[in-house]
């Protein structure tokens, strides 16, 4: 089921089949970690060591999650190095109820009514309730920073992913209130959805040291153009890379090493190697390869990648990597020969060239789609949360 992406430029000499995620790369090339981010050095020898404590010897650990108390358990065993957030656990602080979120709710909409003059029983406007989406989301990452030693990833809000100049004025400003809060910037990471718009707000922004997180990744292209873009970190999803490949073929299982969302990762981290590029791939999103109710399978593809740069994993599936032996840990990914088996060319992307091969990439055309719909379902479900606090 392999997408050849057709060119409608007509100079281009690129073979550009090579350009299209969802075709299936050679299972030999697999992924490393780059000097600049490796995980912490603490080597796991004895025979009962956990799968987990044996996977953060090999790839930098996140924990996909907004809760408070999950996200100390886990920060407390000293395995996992960052945190990542995103829409829908913004939304679920502002409705948990919790005292402690409650608190960062009504911080948030006293925060905009200062901000932009708005009276106590007047109708809000869009800028107050934008200004409190992002004032919440930087407390509850002000939270996360204060328990995990490494960076939390904030999200611009989801419906700007079209607009770059409004998303680059959104991220300045959730990295003002982060740096009011005592936090410097080398400890949050943007996230941008990975539209074109996305990635060149990237590009603005990492001029100004402040990194950028590419999200909702689920094609090649996309990853090969936050890399050209410069983008501290990329979020490759395999798991709904899986979904759409067994959606198409009709399949209902893979073995890990053939799964195509792992391929898809392993293609995108052989391209960053062997041209150079510094940005970190953080795989998110997992799925059983071999299938739901084969005992071990939920993890499947977290340990097919094994040794990546970086994973960021939710807590259920961390629970299961802690209950794991360490022997089903081996290092999948290694990096001389990820960027020897590399086959795809650094071709320079255009905007017009992207727009050109993304319109033929219908895995990463309805993911992306998909994806970005559901956050904009959790926005819209805090800001109906909010109004009511304002």
């Amino acid at each position: 089921l392999d997408i050849a992406l057709i060119s409608h430029a007509p100079n281009m000499k690129l073979d550009i089949a090579l350009f299209a995620l969802c075709m299936h790369p050679p299972t030999s090339i697999t992924a490393f970690s780059p000097s600049h981010h490796m995980p912490t050095s603490r080597k796991s020898t004895h025979l009962d060591t956990s799968a987990l404590e044996s996977l953060a010897d090999l790839t930098t650990l996140s924990i996909d999650s907004g809760d408070i108390d999950t996200v100390a358990r886990y920060a407390k065993t000293g395995l996992i190095t960052d945190a990542t957030t995103n829409p829908l656990f913004v939304s679920q602080a502002g409705a948990n109820g919790d005292a402690r979120y409650e608190s960062m709710v009504l911080e948030a909409v006293a925060y905009a009514k200062a901000k932009t003059c708005v009276s106590d029983g007047c109708a809000v406007p869009e800028e107050s309730l934008n200004v409190a989406i992002d004032r919440l989301s930087v407390n509850l990452g002000k939270e996360l920073v204060n328990l995990v030693p490494g960076r939390v990833s904030t999200e611009v809000d989801i419906r700007l992913s079209y607009d770059k100049e409004e998303s680059v004025k959104r991220a300045r400003s959730i990295i003002s209130m982060y740096e009011e809060m005592g936090v410097p910037r080398n400890r949050i990471l943007i996230k941008l959805a990975g539209t074109w718009e996305g990635i060149k707000a990237a590009e603005e922004l990492e001029k100004e040291d402040i990194q950028c997180n590419i999200t909702l990744v689920f094609s090649f292209l996309q990853a090969a153009a936050a890399a050209q873009a410069g983008a501290y970190l990329i979020s490759p999803f395999p798991g709904r890379i899986l979904d759409w490949h067994k959606k198409q073929s009709g399949k209902e299982s893979y073995t890990p090493e053939a799964d195509p969302g792992v391929l898809a990762v392993k293609r995108m981290y052989a391209y960053f190697r062997k041209y150079g590029y510094d940005t970190i791939c953080m795989p998110a999103s997992w799925r059983p390869s071999r299938g739901a109710g084969i005992d071990g399978s939920d993890v499947d593809e977290i340990l097919a990648l094994a040794g990546v740069d970086e994973m960021t994993i939710p807590q259920p599936l961390l629970d299961s990597l802690s209950a794991m032996e360490s022997t089903v840990v081996s290092r999948n990914c290694e990096a001389e020969s990820d960027a020897a088996a590399c086959t795809d060319p650094n071709f320079r992307l255009t905007e017009e060239s992207f727009a050109s091969y993304w319109d033929t990439d219908e895995c990463g055309k309805e993911k992306l789609k998909e994806g970005m719909d559901a956050f904009v379902e959790e926005t819209e479900k805090l800001i109906k949360i909010l109004i009511d606090k304002f």
